[in-house]
């Protein structure tokens, strides 16, 4: 299992858990719709930061938010 830092770009993938203890970040994540069996796809990446699609909605999140979303 990888996290959303090491997926190729414009590739479908499936959300098999968030990986943190931070209970504000998992329920930030939630609201984006970021939850295990959704699907997610890294549409690009700049620096730090990642645009990623999930439920046909585009947003951009940090490394740290990245890193807590296993795929």
């Amino acid at each position: 299992m990888n996290n959303l830092t090491k997926v190729k770009l414009n590739t479908v993938q499936t959300i098999k858990s968030i990986h943190t203890k931070d209970v504000a970040m998992r329920d930030f994540l939630f609201t984006l719709g970021c939850y295990e069996g959704q699907t997610i796809t890294v549409i690009s990446k700049l620096s730090s930061t990642y645009v990623v699609n999930i439920n046909d909605a585009r947003y951009s999140i940090d490394d740290e938010l990245a890193k807590a979303i296993i795929v």
